[in-house]
This record gives C-alpha cells, sequence and structure tokens, in this order.
C-alpha cells in the first residue's frame, strides 16, 4: 500500500501538468490521478518520426502534452493524405478499436504522456468520469472533421488557407504562445512544411505560398524566418475563414 506522501507526490506531478485541466484526465478526482499517474509515463518523440502505424494494434494510448502530431491515412495505390492534426491536449490513440486506421508522425518534436493499452482500458471501465470525458473528445474530433469536410469542399484557397493558420492560432493562444512579443497577438511556428501544409487542405505548394504572401501583404500576418508566424489581427484572419472567433479557454 502505497504511503500518503507517495500519493501526494503521484498528485502533485498531475496538478503541475500544463495540459491536466483541458485533458481527458481533468475528470479525475484526486485518487483516480493516483492511479492514473502510476500506469503513466513520459516519453519523447523526434520530429519526422513515426508513432504509430496504421492497422497496428494500439499498444499505448497518450496525451500530447507538446508539439504537434500529424494523421495520414494511406491509400489503396499507396499514396497517402493527412487526414487531421493533434495539439496539447488531445489525446492519441483509439480506445474501442482493436487497430489504428492512420499512421501517426510528429511534425515537431512531440512530448507524450503514455498509458499502456491494458492499464488505460481497466481505468475507463473502473471511472465513468474518464470514460465520459474521452467520449467528449471522441464527439469533438467528430464536430472538427464535419468542419474540415465543408472547408475542403466548399471554401476557396484563401479562406482554407486563412482557416489553417486561424486554427493554429487559436490552438497556440489556449496554451500560450512562446514566440509571442505581443499581447493579444497568437505567434507560433508552422508545424507543417509547405507541402504538408498543401497536402491537408488539397492545394498547390505554389497556391499555399501565394495566399500566405497575399495575408502577409495585407497585414492579416506576419511571417518572420519564412516560419514564425504573428496573427495581429485575429478578427480579420477569422473573417477572410468565413469563421466567428472562437473563444479561448
Amino acid at each position: 500500500m502505497p504511503s500518503d506522501t507517495a500519493k501526494q507526490a503521484d498528485i502533485s506531478r498531475c496538478e503541475q501538468c500544463a495540459i491536466r485541466h483541458r485533458a481527458v484526465c481533468g475528470a479525475l478526482d484526486p485518487e483516480e490521478l493516483v492511479k492514473l499517474n502510476r500506469i503513466a509515463h513520459t516519453r519523447t518523440i523526434k520530429a519526422g518520426s513515426v508513432i504509430i502505424s496504421d492497422e497496428s494494434a494500439p499498444s499505448f494510448f497518450a496525451n500530447v502534452m507538446s508539439g504537434v502530431i500529424k494523421l495520414t491515412k494511406t491509400l489503396a495505390d499507396g499514396r497517402q493524405q493527412i487526414v487531421g492534426l493533434l495539439f496539447p491536449p488531445d489525446f492519441l490513440g483509439r480506445a474501442y478499436s482493436g487497430s489504428n486506421p492512420y499512421f501517426a508522425e510528429a511534425a515537431t518534436d512531440v512530448e507524450l504522456c503514455c498509458f499502456s493499452h491494458d492499464s488505460f482500458q481497466r481505468l475507463l471501465k473502473e471511472h465513468p468520469g474518464l470514460e465520459h470525458r474521452l467520449f467528449e473528445r471522441t464527439l469533438d474530433e467528430l464536430d472538427s472533421a464535419r468542419e474540415w469536410m465543408v472547408l475542403l469542399g466548399r471554401k476557396s484557397a484563401e479562406e482554407k488557407v486563412a482557416s489553417f493558420l486561424l486554427l493554429l492560432a487559436h490552438r497556440h493562444a489556449m496554451r500560450g504562445c512562446p514566440h509571442s512579443t505581443t499581447p493579444g497577438a497568437p505567434c507560433f511556428e508552422l508545424p507543417l512544411k509547405r507541402a504538408d501544409i498543401a497536402d491537408y487542405l488539397g492545394l498547390t505548394i505554389e497556391t499555399v505560398s501565394r495566399q500566405i504572401t497575399r495575408l502577409k501583404k495585407a497585414d492579416v500576418i506576419r511571417l518572420h524566418e519564412n516560419r514564425i508566424i504573428t496573427v495581429p489581427h485575429l478578427e480579420a484572419l477569422a473573417k477572410i475563414a468565413g469563421q466567428e472567433l472562437p473563444p479561448i479557454h
């Protein structure tokens, strides 16, 4: 039986976690956090590394603590399509499936809080709050997928690029922007190469570059060193994207 001191140390590690209250584990009470902490371990993945292979049986699940993961689907003829991105505090893995339908690759250096498959499945059965939180996250992902279907099928090239940059600005603003020197102006590094952005948005590389240049000339965004982007006017970017400005929680 673990001591009270050991329990408090387990709770403290989770309470100090930057993503804890927005991650799936935010639904757990202190005693439940102790159990989760005992099956957790952190793992650092270098950019470009495959984290999960498609059609493989899941061996672990994870909260994304830092970095960006791209999810890629392989078509029958061998071509690949980026179908999603994961940011902190997104959940990696399919808890109720026997296989993964996509590749998960580190688009940047990534830090994960990992839980072994069997141990996490047992916790889901024991703690309805955790299961409910995971179900809510699944519904959020479904809503995001439907919104992205609209983007790919109906939006112009300008709206697509603006929507992508607005997504990045919003996700970085949620967890703080380490590059930003201007309050209220999210600043972030592009996690994808231009070719990957084009693939994700269903555009050509030339079109992506042209639209980014247009946004820069209009001072909707500011580009530094070709990879760092500041958004001084989020409202203007949201208007071009054809979206309402999402709230920052």
